[in-house]
């Protein structure tokens, strides 16, 4: 029985490598999600990689007394990992008016989660060459989808605009921008701290145009009274 505990109290080096790897795999999708500013970043995305491995090895190694019964099954614990996952990224979707977003995220970390899983059970080149494929597929289509596919209203494109006006016509302008733009879903009017006398006015939309800078330029234009304007698109 000592002999036994002691056993599992070192780990294998197959296993650790397969650990390390699954933390290395899993920071190289969650560094893609970071640099584009979501919630569910670096750490978020190891971590999961890394959960999926260990309940993996769990499943595989961990119950050697009832490997050989009939009843036997080291698929399950890892099987309810799916489970778990389904939970995490559920809580990445958020949802405004018409618009969803974090889909993409959610099905990041349910990839995350099945290269942990292949680590797991020892497929380190499927692991490796799924990670490559998974962020090959965030950059390169996210490249391709802004050069050749149009945005409609069923993937709108979001923007921040943000810009100075004069004490004086800032409720003026306030107004205007609220008729002129109807899809937006955050505005906001403060005083500005750095350049006493102006306001500071910044608010969030949906633009389907399919030049929506150009398009953001030409309304603004029509508005009298705006300084350095500011436009930031907010990628999903």
């Amino acid at each position: 029985m000592e002999q036994f505990i002691f056993q599992h109290l070192i780990i294998n080096k197959v296993m650790l490598l397969d650990i390390l790897l699954a933390i290395v795999l899993g920071f190289a999708i969650g560094f893609e999600r970071e640099i584009t500013n979501k919630w569910a970043g670096l750490r978020t995305h190891m971590l999961v990689c890394l959960g999926s491995c260990i309940f993996t090895l769990l499943s595989i190694h961990a119950f050697p007394v009832y490997a050989h019964s009939p009843q036997a099954d080291p698929a399950r614990i890892a099987a309810q990992i799916l489970t778990g996952i389904g939970f995490i990224g559920g809580g990445t979707v958020l949802r405004h008016g018409y618009s969803i977003y974090g889909l993409t995220t959610a099905a990041t970390l349910w990839i995350t989660a099945s290269i942990g899983m292949a680590c797991g059970c020892g497929f380190t080149a499927l692991a490796t060459i799924c990670t490559v494929l998974a962020v090959g597929t965030l950059v390169l289509i996210r490249i391709f989808e802004k050069q050749y596919i149009h945005k409609g209203s069923k993937n709108p494109r979001r923007f921040k605009v943000s810009f100075y006006t004069e004490m004086n016509t800032a409720d003026d302008i306030y107004s205007k921008i609220i008729q002129n733009f109807n899809s937006i879903f955050e505005i906001n009017k403060v005083n500005s701290n750095s350049n006493p006398g102006l306001m500071k006015i910044s608010f969030k939309l949906d633009i389907f145009d399919k030049n929506p800078v150009q398009f953001l330029h030409k309304e603004l234009n029509l508005v009298e009274g705006i300084e350095s304007i500011s436009i930031q698109e907010l990628y999903e």
